[in-house]
């Protein structure tokens, strides 16, 4: 483990360029530091006694007292009162101090730009919303969104940033930052659009995909996600997939898992965008087109079906604006079609006891339309927390 008097937060003066995979944020060189940060915003506002930090995670009394102290000193953490104790004086419990630093979060849609500014629980404490023209450009998107981070940030008094988490279409690099060949925007592929934007925003910048974000900030909360292992399916103005397994963001060694809506499931079918045929994106797409939402969401729930029977998930979740426009309707559409594979594989229900075929459930993702944008901060946010 790493000495308990290494720094509480990363080095925001990270060159744009600096080698370090995935992110221009250092990574956090104090690891106890960082596991007691876990602790202390997991517990919320009820908070946590340094005698249970120390049980918690396995680092001695004195060394919680030592790590504690630094973080109140640096504004991160206060004391909310105190707790009874089994024996000698009550124990003082301590509390993070959501307000301590904040994290923007951008989702850069094909159309639209969304930001957020999350204080450290991933509360957003401002929200802009402005078009955008993703295929114009970097002379065009680069400019858009150091505007929108500068208004967002003064909309909220100026405090203090760690840096900004982007999310956009794929495919991309997460390790180094750069963009690939973007399904109906391919004069993107090769651009280092971390490295860009972070000279634009003057913050260090963590880019990756829009659903693997969403899928990050939605894995904070496993139980509202059915599971360690839950897929987040995205339907926007394209279709893909964040996974999350064991408990885990699954990117892939090439950051190439999740691209969902290129699984070819009609041989010959309508061109999709990407050069195939027969894609769930451009089934699904041109279902919505002529308003027929039951066979797009059928479509979509065959997908799904597709992504169960490999990844054997806990849950599916569904967001993008697409699906927000008509939520039930995907929905429900989605779980019948995934109740009718449970059915024929004879899965059995036991919660209720009836011996019903049991499905895996399906449900909307939580946050709306920011759900990107939100996991797009905690792209952020994880790295101060592992």
């Amino acid at each position: 483990m790493s000495s308990d008097n290494d720094p509480a937060l990363p080095d925001l003066g990270t060159r744009p360029d600096a080698a370090a995979p995935g992110a221009n944020l250092l990574a956090l060189r104090g690891h106890n530091t960082a596991l007691v940060l876990g602790l202390l915003r997991a517990a919320g506002e009820e908070g946590v006694s340094r005698l249970e930090l120390a049980g918690r995670t396995g680092l001695t009394p004195q060394a919680v007292s030592k790590i504690t102290a630094r973080l109140r000193a640096d504004g991160l953490a206060a004391e909310a009162g105190h707790r009874a104790s089994t024996g000698g004086k009550p124990r003082t419990v301590l509390r993070l101090v959501p307000g301590a630093r904040h994290a923007v979060g951008v989702h850069l849609d094909r159309d639209e730009l969304l930001c957020v500014l999350a204080d450290l629980t991933g509360r957003p404490a401002a929200v802009r919303r402005a078009p955008l023209d993703f295929g114009a450009g970097a002379g065009v998107l680069l400019p858009a969104v150091a505007r929108e981070v500068a208004a967002l940030r003064d909309a909220a008094g100026g405090p203090p940033v760690l840096g900004a988490g982007v999310a956009c279409p794929g495919p991309l690099d997460h390790a180094t930052g750069v963009l690939r060949q973007v399904t109906g925007a391919p004069q993107w592929d090769g651009f280092p659009l971390r490295d860009a934007l972070a000279e634009a925003l003057g913050l260090p910048v963590v880019l990756d995909k829009d659903t693997n974000a969403a899928a990050l900030g939605l894995g904070r909360a496993p139980v509202e996600a059915g599971g360690t292992s839950f897929a987040y399916l995205h339907l926007g103005t394209g279709l893909g997939a964040g996974l999350v397994l064991d408990g885990d963001l699954y990117r892939g060694p090439h950051t190439g898992a999740g691209e969902f809506g290129h699984q070819v499931v009609q041989l010959d079918g309508a061109r999709c965008d990407c050069g195939r045929r027969g894609c769930v994106e451009a089934l699904c797409l041109a279902a919505v087109a002529r308003g027929d939402l039951a066979a797009a969401a059928r479509v979509l729930g065959e997908a799904a079906a597709n992504l169960v029977e490999l990844l054997d998930v806990d849950r599916v979740l569904l967001g993008g604006r697409t699906v927000l426009a008509h939520p039930e309707r995907f929905r429900d559409g989605v779980a019948r079609v995934l109740a009718d594979h449970a059915a024929l594989r004879g899965r059995t229900g036991t919660a209720s006891g009836s011996g019903a075929a049991s499905a895996v459930p399906v449900a909307l993702a939580r946050g709306g339309a920011r759900t990107v944008a939100d996991g797009a901060a905690e792209l952020v946010l994880a790295a101060l927390f592992r």
